[in-house]
């Protein structure tokens, strides 16, 4: 499946002194149904124009700049250069700060999945990472930084493949505190437990995800076949599409992993820091040897 799209992104996932060699796929796609804004008298598209919101006047992107609230009514102004600054360090890299059980992360945090796929001979050590988290039952909770922004991210193994699943922070999980919900004392009598668990029983099923389908989306496309059919149509054309960027050359390090565990795998900052000194040495040594000089890899496509 990830093999039918373009490689959004390249870079390694590490943990200790091994680096598994991936590219990112998109693993999901939006369900519902997207309305383009057309003008009805040419049938051109129709963008969003920058509104001064007190005069109504469109203005120049030169005039704008960018404000952060921080009472209400009362901004800070933030310059470019100011914001180019504090940008998260690109590393090209799924750093696995460390590894938890399975079912300890709520679905909550769970927010966008992708697919990982390994390239430049990365299958070996992709596999044996694979393996280990599903004998394990465990998930690699990483960070990474896709378009100058830095995320938490779960690496979880499913099937043959892993998945990248984009984290919210634990700041942007709101707690449950205020919700009006029923104490954990609260129990049903035996007989309507027994019946709820009878009727559970009734209802489970193998998990088919293409019986299930956007109901409100089915519809309209078939209204749009239907139009199609019928020579109901109009003619507009889109603007191109730019091509992906290329990630950085990273380099299969899967005989690290003794000196790894040697390191000692509970100091996580001790290994991060061999991680960089190693990968430095070795992408130094490898540029000493060629007779032409490296391309610097271009800043990674945000990740739709």
């Amino acid at each position: 499946m990830a093999s039918a799209t373009r490689t959004l992104w390249k870079g390694a996932i590490t943990f200790g002194l091994v680096h598994i060699p991936v590219g990112l796929h998109t693993a999901a796609t939006e369900s519902g149904v997207d309305f383009d804004w057309l003008d009805k008298r040419s049938m051109d598209p129709v963008g969003y124009k920058r509104i001064n919101k007190r005069t109504g006047k469109e203005i120049d992107r030169d005039n704008i700049v960018k404000g952060v609230e921080y009472e209400d009514g009362k901004y800070v102004i933030i310059s470019p250069e100011e914001i180019e600054k504090v940008y998260p360090r690109t590393t090209q890299t799924i750093e696995i700060v460390q590894f938890v059980d399975a079912g300890e992360i709520p679905f909550v945090y769970l927010e966008r999945p992708y697919y990982l796929e390994p390239i430049n001979k990365g299958q070996k050590v992709y596999a044996l990472l694979r393996d280990v988290l599903q004998k394990t039952g465990k998930i690699g909770v990483a960070k990474v930084v896709i378009a100058t922004k830095q995320h938490l991210a779960a690496v979880v193994p499913a099937g043959r493949a892993l998945v990248l699943n984009l984290m919210r922070w634990g700041d942007e999980v709101r707690p449950l505190e205020g919700l009006d919900l029923p104490p954990e004392s609260t129990k049903a009598s035996t007989a309507e437990t027994k019946m709820a668990v009878q009727l559970v029983k009734e209802m489970t099923a193998p998990w088919k995800p293409t019986e299930f389908e956007d109901e409100f989306k089915h519809k309209v496309m078939e209204l749009v076949q239907k139009k199609v059919k019928a020579g109901e149509t109009e003619t507009v054309i889109e603007p191109e599409e730019e091509a992906p960027g290329e990630g950085a050359e990273v380099i299969d390090l899967s005989e690290l992993l003794k000196r790894s565990l040697k390191g000692g795998g509970s100091s996580r900052k001790t290994s991060a820091a061999k991680t960089t000194s190693a990968a430095s040495a070795t992408k130094k040594s490898s540029a000493a040897k060629k007779s032409a000089p490296k391309k610097h890899a271009p800043t990674e496509r945000k990740a739709a």
